[in-house]
């Protein structure tokens, strides 16, 4: 019988792209995208605070917090999961070694280009983010149609349309159109979401009835099948209110998007998961995102409730928690660890929770304070993460 395994951990003649950290996607990303959102939060808070640290001339601030956090935060660790499941659902190697190295050094240019963020440091950059993007989808595509596996076409679409809304932002805003860039980084968040719901749709009852131990979950159908069809109908009405009026139908579709999820998550069992942390934080998250997209929908009629504040219940509590979530979930299960989470890691998750209620609530009557206490607590989040899972991620995997 030949036995086949990965490298002996301590050959000496392995060479630099066999090291662990480039064996798969979600490796490097996951570990990349957590510290760049760590410097990315330090960079802005220290911004409101009157200290900028970041160039001036090339995207503007509020455009360049909203990139760093959606781009090199969430999209990054979203590739590094979708070209690592990507392997599983078609049987095809995924990328690795030196192809995933120099997808890695895009990353890193782009990022470090974005940081310096003076004109010409900052288009060389949106260059060098497009070309990431275009490297993604290409290497996604040709598994997924090498292997015919159609029921993943979808995310094709996905993030071929990410990639259009991401430079789509970066162009606005290099011209000038900084209220337009925003509109575009705001509908990324509602691309997020339907992402969101599409994975998260396929693995949260999955991963509850495994690890509650519960009955198979049944959701009636037509919900499954409405809520992708009427997410997409959401994005494409809210995105073309900047444009055209849409006669007050973007908050109305929001509210009743997030009334979907809702009705969609009351058949998951939530409340068999309060001991496990790693599907109480899923199950969470969803429930961030349906609050979320209700509370947009309200804050076009409540003056007190800003667009920015109830968007922030998606961008930490959905999209940030639902991340931290699936990174500690795929880091432990795809170097074959058990599928138990340090406390310290549910000790992050409480404080992303946290960092969710106060920038969401505290920041309508006490807005430096809130943004201060919430980026402290998304810095020590990921540096919590990173402390575990560092170690984890640049290791072999686990026999």
């Amino acid at each position: 019988m030949i036995k086949i395994g990965e490298p002996n951990a301590t050959d000496q003649s392995q060479h630099w792209h066999q090291q662990a950290i480039l064996e798969l996607a979600f490796r490097p990303f996951f570990l990349l995208a957590t510290l760049s959102s760590a410097i990315s939060i330090g960079l802005w808070i220290l911004l409101l605070n009157g200290n900028m640290l970041i160039g001036s001339q090339g995207l503007s601030p509020h455009v360049w917090h909203a990139h760093e956090m959606l781009i090199g935060f969430g999209t990054t660790v979203a590739v590094g999961f979708i070209l690592t499941a990507v392997q599983t659902w078609t049987g095809q190697p995924s990328i690795k070694g030196k192809a995933l190295a120099g997808l890695v050094l895009l990353w890193c240019l782009a990022r470090i280009g974005f940081y310096i963020n003076d004109a010409n440091s900052a288009i060389a950059a949106t260059a060098l983010q497009g070309l990431w993007w275009l490297s993604v989808v290409v290497i996604y595509s040709k598994l997924v149609f090498k292997a015919q596996n159609r029921r993943n076409y979808i995310f094709i679409a996905l993030l071929s349309v990410m990639t259009l809304i991401n430079l789509g932002m970066l162009i606005a805003d290099l011209n000038g159109n900084s209220a337009l860039a925003l509109h575009l980084s705001r509908t990324m968040v509602l691309l997020f979401t339907i992402m969101m719901a599409l994975v998260g749709g396929r693995v949260i009852p999955f991963f509850t009835v495994r690890g509650a131990k519960t009955e198979a979950i049944e959701c009636p159908a037509w919900i499954n099948q409405l809520v992708g069809p009427f997410a997409i109908a959401t994005v494409l009405v809210f995105i073309s209110d900047y444009f055209t009026a849409t006669f007050g139908i973007v908050p109305i579709a929001l509210m009743a998007l997030g009334l979907l999820h809702l009705l969609r998550l009351a058949y998951w069992r939530s409340i068999k998961t309060v001991k496990v942390p790693l599907l109480w934080s899923l199950h969470l998250s969803y429930l961030l995102m349906a609050l979320g997209l209700i509370l947009l929908g309200a804050s076009y009629d409540l003056p007190q409730l800003t667009f920015s504040n109830a968007l922030h219940l998606i961008t930490i509590g959905a999209i940030g928690l639902m991340i931290f979530a699936m990174m500690s979930r795929v880091s432990l299960g795809h170097t074959g660890r058990t599928l138990v989470i340090k406390p310290v890691i549910t000790l992050a998750f409480l404080l992303l929770v946290a960092a969710t209620l106060i920038r969401t609530f505290m920041a309508i009557t006490d807005p430096l304070q809130a943004w201060n206490i919430s980026a402290g607590l998304w810095i020590t989040a990921s540096v919590l993460f990173l402390v575990v899972y560092v170690p984890i991620l640049s290791s072999k995997r686990q026999s």
